[in-house]
């Protein structure tokens, strides 16, 4: 009999081995366990924005546009179906978007369209991290796709506490790379999401946004904005992105059409308007530079997906912010309803009781449930079994550990009865694991 090849653990890549890559694993085998409970668990949009035959008229849009601008059959074949250029096809409608829904002007050479911002986060960090000593720092909680990359590439992450009114205090900007420079090392950048942040969904006072990238300046860090969820705020009133306030271009810019299009896309794209300087003397955009690790591992971003995206950005005209109103409005609605029934359920003598409390986002997907016990893996399984409903522990958003007794609740997949429903079953299971 021919023996198999067994390959040890502990001779594979050390981030197969960390819990921060099992955390989404879990809790998908969790949900597939449970189909018929309620969940607060997944981020994604609302499926009852998507039409299926809406892709077509996407794509129609966008081999109009072709047609319009000159392209021969040949030539649009060719766009659609071969490898395309590296960094893109349709950056010419996203910087237009950008414009008109972010007052955010970024000449199109300097995007790169890549396979979802996940991709955008590995190719930033891949370019500006060169040595072991080149230091992360991350708003803390933080999303774990962002920790999850730092740790594949072997880059080193330092949390900066999130501060009272939400965001990365400045002053613990400066502590934290102030800290890391006296160990030997450097701090590189500081990752942040301004907006409704995953999975705190706090979001940084509109005063405040200068005053970081100031601290940012002084510390001589890159600012790495990711902007999924800028575009559902609760309330009116625009947010500045903070690329939009950048002077320094000291700002690379994460984006994705996930929650603003639709995920399975699988489209996103970084603005790197950085100058990079060759020892020649050459000088080059950091998105020229991107797009070379690129090459090396995803070749380009789909064509297909480019073009149904840039169809429908026609479509309206490159303005998301009026498309997404239905969007903004369903979001807004659901984490009111979320507020409200957590006060229903949880009156202030019951919550002063149990040492209870949850946050106020202003917008977004995600609020947090402060509760008195630990909200790991087991209770969230025992909550689906026994009670039917699900949700996200906390711990794994802390890099350097926290959040054992918060819960993280999404709204974005749900109705509204349904919320209700799923706050008296969490409510039950609530009381029973306090005791």
């Amino acid at each position: 009999m021919t023996a198999t090849i067994t390959l040890p653990l502990g001779e594979l890549h050390a981030s197969l081995a960390d819990p921060l890559l099992d955390a989404m694993t879990f809790l998908n085998e969790v949900t597939e366990r449970y189909p018929d409970a309620l969940s607060f668990a997944p981020g994604r949009p609302h499926e009852g924005f998507f039409e299926p035959e809406d892709v077509h008229d996407h794509l129609d849009a966008y081999l109009a546009h072709l047609a319009e601008r000159g392209l021969s059959g040949s030539a649009v074949r060719t766009a659609l179906f071969q490898y395309g250029p590296t960094k893109g096809i349709i950056a010419d409608l996203v910087a237009r978007t950008l414009a008109n829904d972010e007052g955010l002007h970024a000449a199109p050479e300097s995007l790169v369209l890549t396979v979802g911002a996940q991709e955008g986060m590995l190719l930033v960090l891949r370019a500006l991290c060169a040595t072991p000593e080149d230091v992360l720092l991350v708003s803390s909680p933080c999303y774990v796709g962002v920790t999850g990359a730092a740790r594949l590439l072997d880059v080193a992450t330092v949390p900066v506490p999130e501060g009272p009114d939400g965001g990365p205090d400045p002053q613990a900007v400066r502590a934290a790379a102030r800290a890391v420079r006296a160990a030997g090392r450097r701090p590189r950048a500081l990752y942040v999401v301004p907006d409704f942040a995953n999975p705190s969904g706090t979001s940084m006072p509109v005063e405040a946004r200068a005053g970081l990238l100031d601290a940012a300046a002084e510390e001589g860090l890159l600012v790495i904005e990711d902007n999924p969820y800028g575009f559902f705020a609760r309330g009116a009133g625009d947010r500045p992105t903070l690329k939009a306030l950048d002077r320094r271009r000291q700002v690379i810019y994460l984006g994705s059409f996930a929650k603003t299009c639709f995920p399975g896309a699988r489209l996103g794209y970084v603005v790197a308007d950085q100058q990079v300087l060759a020892p020649d003397g050459r000088t080059t955009l950091l998105a020229d530079e991107l797009a070379k690790l690129k090459s090396m591992t995803t070749v380009n971003t789909p064509a297909l997906s480019q073009a149904v995206i840039g169809g429908m950005l026609l479509r309206h005209d490159c303005r998301l912010r009026d498309a997404n109103a239905p969007a903004r409005a369903h979001y807004a609605a659901n984490l009111a309803a979320l507020l409200r029934e957590l006060e229903r359920h949880f009156p202030p003598a019951e919550r002063a009781r149990l040492g209870v409390s949850w946050n106020e986002p202003e917008g977004g997907f995600f609020a947090v449930l402060q509760v008195p016990f630990t909200a790991d893996g087991a209770a969230m399984e025992r909550c689906a079994r026994e009670h039917g409903v699900l949700w996200t522990p906390m711990a794994p958003f802390y890099p350097a550990g926290g959040g054992e007794r918060r819960l993280r609740l999404s709204i974005s997949a749900l109705s509204e009865r349904q919320i209700g429903t799923g706050v008296a079953r969490l409510a039950d299971f609530v009381r029973a694991a306090a005791g």
